[in-house]
């Protein structure tokens, strides 16, 4: 009628299975993340590196403004430290 050694045995097999179909899955799904990450990471390398570039693009170009004209440059630092002076008293 009723044969639990056949079930019992055809239980543990099912477990094994199961075990190692989680455990393929979980390998892959680990791998799947880990590549994932190092692309988003190599992206980002890429855009720091650019951002970079044009930083100190930029930095060449205010240096060469501040350089032709030093009064306008000291002139146009006062003011706006005297306006965000002002809007940070009112708060």
């Amino acid at each position: 009628m009723f044969d639990s050694d056949r079930m019992s045995e055809e239980l543990r097999t099912l477990k094994v299975d199961v075990a190692r179909l989680l455990s393929t899955a979980g390998e892959e799904m680990f791998e799947s993340s880990k590549d994932r990450a190092e692309m988003l990471a190599d992206q980002i390398k890429v855009a720091l590196a650019e951002l970079g570039e044009t930083v100190g693009e930029e930095q060449e170009q205010l240096h060469g403004l501040i350089t032709e004209r030093p009064v306008a440059s000291l002139a146009s630092a006062f003011a706006l430290g005297v306006v965000v002076g002002f809007m940070l008293r009112r708060h």
